[in-house]
């Protein structure tokens, strides 16, 4: 029979009580690493790269070209990894849809670790000239590619393998990967400090602080190969359902979903971005603080989140996940004004229950948002909607963020504008929810019970029509 896309302003009605499939949890644990692992690499090249950008890069590829001018071009190779998400969330998402979320996870872990350790040995501009800063924005924009067809495919990986009625929890492995990949960036880096003098960091280093990423390739790749795809796809690919144009199908029956999961994105992204990385810069350049210090409060709020973020995805199964993730928006808005407020003076405790308190607001955010934005899709369009959703928000949100709060800075020589600015992005996050639509479990279940050979139906009635 014919069907279409659950509207977004709600869920399909289900007459008759869904019997419960089969929860396999040594393969959903296996899941949730898997997910896990990915997104931890990802922010740990994002950490890696954005000290070596800072302090090793002018002087290794950028050395014909006076000091600023070498930072600059440095960090503009930085950009580039957020500019190639989008081609990233475009190819693998609709792959994702197409041949499967193992198949594309697989691909986009061996991009991201081969690029990375690929920076690691890539010699500098004293051997081989031009070419070296050359080959450096290649695979910097090789790492975009890779991270903007991750998420996606990570947060489906977790989510499909576990029960769509704790979807948030299951979900939030992805989102573990940020403080994850800090704490590991930062205590790498801290080790190659106190055990190598400055010339010999800057000699060599650097390079073992991206080479060590290998590790967490190996890790996640032994995962990720171990793994079936998930029920979810593999009923869909059993049906013949897989989608032949899902880029298409996104923006002719689900734009409003797709609009709903950009904009829900906004409000995290530029809370986070304010919290861990303008921080550093207010703290020291304005309050006059030193850099460990500021560092430490920011390290201390990611150990926070290790624990927050899917304890708030748990908390977004057991109530409303708009309402918990509208809370979080406004929470973090109004703490941003009460954090600048009370920041005034050299006091580091304050400091540090500032930013841990800002971050759990970003948690009560982030830890529902990939649950939030899976469910805003048909199951045949979600690795497309998802990635497409992820890449685009997080140009618009987290990538111009710290620039425009600097600016900001600069321009009116106040926080205020800057707190203003959360609270906007706060506001358009709040619209997102408000487009967006609830859980509907019913999908998932009718996809793994006919895996299972216990549906009645002859096609689940989620999904859209693929003919």
């Amino acid at each position: 029979m014919a069907n279409h896309p659950v509207p977004a302003s709600g869920p399909a009605p289900h007459p008759h009580p869904q019997p419960h499939p089969t929860i396999h949890p040594k393969g959903l644990f296996k899941a949730f690493a898997a997910s896990l692992t990915g997104t931890a690499l990802e922010w740990y090249d994002f950490a890696v790269y954005s000290a070596a950008a800072a302090v090793v890069f002018p002087i290794v590829f950028f050395p014909a070209s006076d000091p600023l001018t070498g930072t600059i071009l440095a960090f503009s190779t930085y950009a580039v990894g957020y500019v190639s998400r989008p081609v990233g969330g475009i190819i693998f998402g609709r792959l994702g849809d197409r041949i499967g979320r193992k198949k594309v996870l697989v691909t986009t872990l061996m991009i991201i670790g081969v690029a990375t350790v690929l920076i690691g040995v890539l010699p500098g501009y004293a051997s081989i000239g031009i070419v070296a800063p050359i080959i450096l924005v290649l695979l910097r924009f090789a790492q975009g590619v890779g991270v903007g067809g991750e998420w996606g495919g990570a947060v489906l990986l977790s989510s499909e393998y576990g029960d769509p009625h704790r979807r948030g929890f299951w979900a939030s492995a992805a989102q573990v990967g940020p403080p994850a990949g800090n704490l590991l960036a930062n205590g790498a880096l801290a080790v190659l400090t106190l055990a190598l003098t400055e010339e010999q960091f800057l000699s060599f280093g650097w390079r073992i602080a991206f080479l060590v990423s290998a590790l967490l390739v190996a890790f996640g790749l032994w995962i990720r190969l171990r793994l079936e795809d998930t029920p979810v796809f593999k009923a869909i690919q059993a049906h013949g359902e897989q989608p032949h144009a899902p880029i298409q199908e996104v923006f002719r029956k689900e734009l409003r979903p797709l609009i709903a999961a950009i904009l829900c994105r906004v409000g995290p992204d530029v809370l986070y971005a304010l919290f861990t990385v303008f921080t550093l810069t207010y703290g020291i350049q304005v309050l006059g603080y030193e850099r460990n210090q500021v560092l430490t409060a920011v390290l201390v709020g990611s150990a926070f989140q290790l624990f927050m973020i899917p304890l708030a995805g748990a908390v977004s199964d057991r109530f409303n996940r708009r309402l918990v993730y509208g809370v979080g928006a406004v929470v973090g808005a109004v703490w941003t004004f009460v954090f600048f407020g009370i920041l005034g003076g050299n006091n580091q405790p304050m400091l540090i229950i500032g930013i841990v308190l800002g971050l759990m607001a970003h948690s009560f955010m982030y830890g529902p948002q990939a649950a939030f934005i899976v469910e805003q899709f048909s199951p045949r369009l979600r690795s497309t909607g998802s990635s497409l959703a992820y890449t685009f928000a997080g140009v618009i949100g987290g990538a111009i963020a710290p620039l425009m709060f600097t600016l900001l800075l600069s321009q009116f020589g106040t926080w205020i504008p800057v707190a203003i600015y959360v609270a906007v992005a706060a506001a358009v996050t709040l619209v997102g929810l408000a487009l967006g639509r609830d859980n509907d479990t019913v999908e998932d279940l009718d996809y793994r019970l006919l895996l299972e050979g216990t549906g009645a139906a002859t096609q689940p009635s989620g999904a859209a029509e693929s003919k």
